[in-house]
């Protein structure tokens, strides 16, 4: 069995959100370890650009995300590996196992996972992933130069999508089950100006076709006429929102119907000692901006909490 790893601070999760909590931890003097399944900076690394976070005008995401990092452990929080499997309470201490076979112990436990994207759920979305449905235009976007794309959503992150995907593509055509867009007004008009983009309102679709090596377009149904039609495009980017990334903390009790973890203004769940911050927490913007700040609060709650226990 391997030896049980102590520190002051488990993180889970290094986006934006953790890393603030490692600088803000690990500077008052804090021993911190952040865990991630895959490389620092979380989503940051799938966007492009970003134009509304504060101090940058534009900035790429893999580039704010490598900013972050140094940020993060100048003070000297460390980095680690792993999908975290489980969480455990252990009187004063957290237990915290990895799939690499890891246990990781603290007092406090700050959980940043996230959230991932939430699928369509329609015939031919697990099919044909990765052969022409996708979930990131920065990912796979270079692989429909010239093409025809189809945008499914109408939010901020399907809009800012489609309008990436325009320098790219031939046409842009963003299909929306709603009757209007959800998305920031500023984006709405940008992308209503753009000869490349094309809304479709009052249209969900129902299944995405393809024939033995991709896509070759999607089924789809009027929700106002009833009516049936297809469409024919060479690849789906999908955009229908986020579900929490919290199936490790199901058995705590801290999180809600919708598997949002639940917690007070200053980041604290319902256990002493587990803090969330960022898009796994129930909040009503998921942003950089909001998920840094929730990272601030907690590496300041944290290092009351430690010495509060002494």
């Amino acid at each position: 069995m391997a030896e049980e790893k102590k520190y002051d601070v488990i993180i889970i999760g290094a986006g934006p959100g953790g890393m603030t909590t490692a600088l803000y931890a690990s500077r008052a003097n804090l021993k911190v370890v952040m865990l991630d399944r895959g490389a620092y900076g979380g989503n940051l690394n799938n966007t492009a650009s970003i134009v509304n976070y504060s101090g940058f005008k534009d900035v790429q995401g893999p580039e704010l995300a490598e900013k972050m990092y140094q940020g993060a452990t100048q003070f000297g929080a460390e980095y680690a590996y792993g999908t975290v499997t489980k969480v455990e309470v252990d009187g004063a201490n957290k237990k915290v196992t990895t799939d690499m076979g890891e246990t990781y112990v603290a007092p406090v436990v700050v959980i940043g996972t996230g959230s991932d994207h939430r699928k369509l759920g329609v015939p031919g979305e697990e099919e044909f992933g990765g052969r022409g449905v996708s979930y990131c235009a920065v990912c796979d976007g270079a692989f429909f130069k010239g093409k025809h794309l189809v945008v499914v959503g109408g939010g901020d992150s399907a809009v800012e999508e489609g309008l990436y995907l325009t320098q790219l593509a031939s046409k842009v055509t963003v299909l929306v089950r709603r009757g209007e867009l959800r998305a920031q007004p500023m984006l709405q008009d940008e992308a209503k100006k753009n000869p490349k983009m094309e809304f479709v309102f009052n249209t969900s679709v129902t299944e995405i076709m393809g024939d033995d090596v991709k896509v070759t377009g999607v089924k789809t149904h009027n929700n106002e006429t009833g009516e049936d039609g297809e469409l024919a495009a060479d690849g789906v980017f999908i955009y229908v929102g986020n579900i929490p990334l919290t199936k490790p903390f199901a058995d705590l009790g801290i999180l809600d119907d919708q598997g949002w973890v639940k917690t007070d203004t200053v980041m604290q769940t319902s256990i002493p000692g587990i803090y969330a911050i960022g898009d796994v927490r129930e909040t009503p913007l998921r942003q950089i901006a909001t998920a840094v700040g929730d990272g601030a609060i907690a590496g300041q709650q944290v290092y009351q909490y430690i010495k509060s226990q002494e």
